[in-house]
C-alpha cells in the first residue's frame, strides 16, 4: 500500500490471482463522522476524500442547511484507527435544524432514509422546481460517453460510483466518486456549490439506480434534471413528477428512457 493510492481513495493489497501472488487495488470505505457545532450528526460510510465537498453536500441536500452561508468552515480529522471527522461550524439556525432531525446514519453505506425517528419526519414533498430548463437527450448521450475516462477510482477499483455535473451541452464539469452513490452525488453537489456554480444551469449524471433519496437531494437544490445508467424506484418516479424535475433511467449509449 502506498500512502497516495490511500489519500485518493483506493488501498493496495497483496492477493491471489488465478494461484499466483498478485497486487490488487481495493476502494477504501471508511468511517466518517458528520459533526456539526460539535454535535455528531450521522455516521456515514464512504470513501475518504473530498470529503469537505461531501460534508457541505450532505448538509445542505439534507435540509440541515438553508444555504451555503450558513456554513462558516468545515475542518477534517483523522484517527488512528482509519476512522474521519468532519467538523463544520454552522449557524445557530442550522444546529436548531439538526437538533430537530436528529438521526443515526450508521451501518450502511450512503443510505439516504435510514434511522429517521418516524414516518413523519419524512419529507416526501420539497417545493416544486421553478422554470427548470429542459434536459436534452442527445446531451445526455455526450455526458455519457465522456464519463468512462473521468471515472479514475473505479478504473482501477471496480467499486465507485460517480456523480457528474454536466453543462446543458453535455460537456462533463465535474466528476467525483465514492462507494456510495449517495455520498459521490453529496460530493459533486457540495464541489460545484463550493465554486459558486449555479445548479439550475445543468444537470446529474449517475452510474447508479435512481432511487427517491438521489431525487429528493437534488431537487432541494434546485437541479432540473437527474440521469442515471440503471432504472429508478417508483418513489423517484413519483418524487420527480410532483416537484417537475426530469428524470432519466438505462441511460446507455444513444439511448435513455425518460420517466418524469
Amino acid at each position: 500500500m502506498s500512502d497516495g493510492d490511500e489519500a485518493q481513495g483506493l488501498r493496495r493489497l497483496e492477493v491471489s490471482r488465478h494461484g499466483v501472488a498478485a497486487e490488487d487495488l481495493v476502494a477504501v470505505e471508511a468511517p466518517v463522522a458528520l459533526v456539526l457545532n460539535g454535535i455528531s450528526h450521522a455516521v456515514m460510510l464512504a470513501t475518504p476524500c473530498e470529503l469537505e465537498a461531501f460534508a457541505l453536500g450532505f448538509a445542505l441536500s439534507e435540509g440541515l442547511l438553508a444555504s451555503r452561508a450558513e456554513c462558516y468552515g468545515i475542518d477534517v480529522a483523522e484517527a488512528a484507527d482509519g476512522r474521519y471527522e468532519v467538523r463544520l461550524e454552522v449557524a445557530a439556525a442550522a444546529e436548531m435544524r439538526m437538533k430537530e432531525r436528529r438521526r443515526a446514519l450508521a451501518g450502511r453505506t450512503g443510505c439516504g432514509l435510514c434511522g429517521i425517528e418516524s414516518l413523519a419526519a419524512l419529507d416526501l414533498a420539497p417545493a416544486p422546481l421553478v422554470d427548470p430548463r429542459p434536459v436534452d437527450p442527445a446531451a445526455i448521450a455526450r455526458a455519457l460517453a465522456q464519463l468512462p475516462e473521468r471515472q479514475l477510482l473505479n478504473r482501477r477499483s471496480g467499486a465507485h460510483h460517480a456523480a457528474a455535473w454536466a453543462a446543458p451541452d453535455g460537456a462533463l464539469a465535474e466528476v467525483m466518486e465514492d462507494v456510495g452513490r449517495h455520498n459521490a452525488l453529496d460530493k459533486l453537489l457540495g464541489a460545484r456549490l463550493r465554486a459558486g456554480a449555479d445548479l439550475r444551469d445543468g444537470f446529474v449524471l449517475m452510474t447508479s439506480r435512481a432511487s427517491s433519496e438521489l431525487v429528493l437531494k437534488t431537487v432541494r437544490l434546485g437541479v432540473p434534471g437527474l440521469a442515471t445508467i440503471s432504472a429508478p424506484t417508483s418513489l423517484a418516479v413519483d418524487l420527480a413528477r410532483r416537484c417537475g424535475a426530469q428524470l432519466y433511467g438505462f441511460c446507455r449509449g444513444d439511448a435513455a428512457v425518460r420517466y418524469a
